[in-house]
C-alpha cells in the first residue's frame, strides 16, 4: 500500500469500541420556563428540528433547534432562558444556546453508545411540538469505531445533497485519474518546495506519506480521515493533499493537471476545494478543546442591532497589503472604521504609520460592532464562516481566493462587496450606515448556515474524497 504510517484501530480496539460502553435506555429533558411559553406563544405550533433528533446521524456533538411561535404562527422574539434536566445520564453533556431571537440550539455530546434515547421537550407541563422523541439505537459516539458498511445508506441518512456545485466544478477537470503515473509526478513537481500528503485508503484504514519539511498541518486531514473512517465504510481511493495555504495547481485546463486537494482555492488555479482545516477543526472539536464553533457563535452575536456600535471592526494581522491601506483608513476616519493589528509579521511595524499593535479580542466580542470588514490574509480570511454565524453586516473584499462554500453566497444578500483595492470601502460603509433598515432586513436574515453546519461538512469531505474520478480500485 502507498503509504508509510497507518491510522485507524486495532481489530481488537474496534471490538472493544463496538461492544462496550452501549448503556440502555437514557432521557434528555428540556424544560422551558413559564415566561418562554406565556401569553400567546404555543408549545404545540413550536418547532423543534434538527439532525440531533435522529439516531443514525452520528456527529462529534449533535444537535437540535428549539422555535417558539405564537398562535397565529409567528415566530416569536421573545429572550429567554431555558434549562436541561438530565436523568439517568452517564456519558452525555448538553448544552443550550440561546440564539436571543426567540430559538435554541441545543447541543449534546456522547461519550458512550446507547441502545435508544429520548428527548423530552416541555413547557408548562405541556409537550412542545412532536416531543417526546424516541431515537432507536444503536446510537454510537464520536470515538466509536462502528463504520456503516452501506456508503449509500449513510449519505441517506445525512440528508445531504447529492452533489456540491463547487466540487462538481472542481472535479470536471479530472474525468479520469492515472494513479500510477500522479503518485510519481506530484511528488517529483511539488515535493521539494510545498509541503503534501499522499494518502491512501485501503480496506477503510487510513495511509500517509509525507512530503516537504512543515507537515504538521497533517493532524487537521489525518483527524476528519479518522472521523469519517469511524462512520462510514470508505472506497478504496487514494490522493493528495496540500498543506500550505496557496493552492498549487496553475497549469491552464488544456495542460496536464494533476488533483490536488486544498483548503482555498483561487481564480487562476486547479486545486479541488475542501473545507478549511479551521472550520473542520471546529466540527471535530465542538464541545471540546475549541470554543469557537458555527453553534457558540450564534449565542455570542453581542447587543440587538439598535444597541451595537456603528462603527466596522477588524482585528488581525499583517499579512496582506490591503490590510496594511485598511488600518490606515481607520486611523484617518475612526469614526467609520475601528481596524488594528494584533500582529506584525510580513512587514515592518512603523508605530506612526499603522499604530500600536494591540491585544486580542475575543471573536465574540466582535460582534459588539454592526459591521464586520472581511479582507484577506495570505489568501481567503477564514473568520468568514464565523462572521456569516452572527448578526453583524459583512463587508467583504473582491478576492480571487475562495473557500468550498463561497459560490453559495450572493453579495447584496449575504454581504456588501467592495473593491480589492479598498478604493469603494468608505462609500460602501457610508452607503449601509444611511440605510439601516434596509441592511438589517435583507442581509442579517437571509443567511442558510446549513452548508457550514457539521453534518455538511463531515458530508462534503466525505464526497470529495469518494468522487469516481479518484476513486482507485486497484490499491494494493
Amino acid at each position: 500500500t502507498r503509504g508509510s504510517l497507518c491510522f485507524g484501530h486495532t481489530d481488537s480496539t474496534r471490538t472493544l469500541l463496538t461492544r462496550s460502553w452501549v448503556w440502555d435506555l437514557t432521557r434528555i429533558f428540556v424544560f422551558a420556563p413559564p415566561h418562554l411559553f406565556a401569553g400567546t406563544v404555543s408549545p404545540q405550533k413550536s418547532l423543534v428540528w434538527g439532525p440531533g433528533l435522529e439516531a443514525d446521524i452520528v456527529l462529534p456533538a449533535r444537535y437540535f433547534y428549539i422555535q417558539a411561535v405564537e398562535e397565529d404562527g409567528v415566530g416569536s422574539q421573545q429572550r429567554a432562558s431555558i434549562s436541561i434536566i438530565r436523568k439517568d445520564l452517564l456519558k452525555i453533556w448538553v448544552q443550550v444556546l440561546d440564539r436571543n431571537d426567540g430559538s435554541f440550539l441545543v447541543r449534546y455530546k456522547m461519550y458512550a453508545s446507547y441502545t435508544e434515547l429520548v428527548i423530552q421537550i416541555q413547557a408548562q407541563e405541556e409537550h412542545v411540538d412532536h416531543s417526546p422523541y424516541f431515537m432507536k439505537g444503536p446510537l454510537y459516539h464520536e470515538s466509536c469505531d462502528c463504520p456503516q458498511e452501506d456508503a449509500a445508506k449513510w449519505y441517506k441518512d445525512m440528508h445531504c445533497p447529492q452533489s456540491f456545485a463547487q466540487i462538481q466544478q472542481d472535479l470536471s477537470y479530472f474525468p479520469f485519474v492515472d494513479p500510477d503515473r500522479i503518485a510519481t509526478e506530484i511528488p517529483k513537481r511539488f515535493g521539494q518546495r510545498q509541503s503534501l500528503c499522499h494518502y491512501t485508503i485501503k480496506d477503510n484504514k487510513v495511509y500517509v506519506k509525507t512530503f516537504g519539511e512543515h507537515v504538521g498541518f497533517r493532524i487537521f486531514m489525518d483527524s476528519i480521515l479518522l472521523s469519517l473512517t469511524r462512520k462510514v465504510k470508505m472506497q478504496d481511493l487514494e490522493f493528495f493533499v496540500n498543506l500550505g495555504d496557496w493552492p498549487l495547481e496553475k497549469r491552464k485546463p488544456t495542460e496536464k493537471l494533476h488533483p490536488i486537494f486544498s483548503w482555498c482555492g483561487s481564480n487562476n488555479t486547479r486545486d479541488i476545494v475542501m473545507p478549511t482545516y479551521d472550520i473542520t477543526d471546529s466540527v471535530l472539536e465542538t464541545m471540546g478543546r475549541v470554543s469557537l464553533d458555527m453553534m457558540s457563535v450564534q449565542a455570542n452575536t453581542g447587543p440587538p442591532w439598535e444597541r451595537k456600535n456603528s462603527t466596522a471592526f477588524w482585528r488581525g494581522r499583517d499579512s496582506r497589503r490591503e490590510r496594511l491601506e485598511l488600518v490606515k483608513l481607520s486611523i484617518k476616519h475612526p469614526d467609520l472604521i475601528d481596524a488594528a493589528f494584533t500582529n506584525f509579521f510580513f512587514f515592518q511595524h512603523n508605530e506612526s504609520v499603522y499604530g500600536p499593535i494591540v491585544k486580542h479580542v475575543s471573536f465574540f466580542d466582535f460582534f459588539q460592532s454592526k459591521y464586520q470588514i472581511n479582507i484577506d490574509g495570505t489568501v481567503a480570511a477564514y473568520r468568514m464562516p464565523y462572521l456569516l454565524a452572527g448578526n453583524s453586516v459583512i463587508l467583504k473584499q473582491e478576492s480571487i481566493y475562495y473557500e468550498h462554500f463561497y459560490n453559495e453566497l450572493q453579495p447584496w444578500q449575504h454581504y456588501i462587496p467592495f473593491k480589492s483595492d479598498l478604493i469603494d470601502l468608505l462609500d460602501k460603509l457610508q452607503w449601509a450606515k444611511s440605510h439601516d433598515k434596509e441592511v438589517i432586513f435583507n442581509m442579517c436574515n437571509c443567511s442558510d448556515l446549513r452548508f457550514l453546519m457539521p453534518a455538511l461538512i463531515l458530508h462534503f469531505d466525505n464526497m470529495l474524497s469518494s468522487s469516481e474520478s479518484l476513486i482507485i480500485v486497484h490499491v494494493s
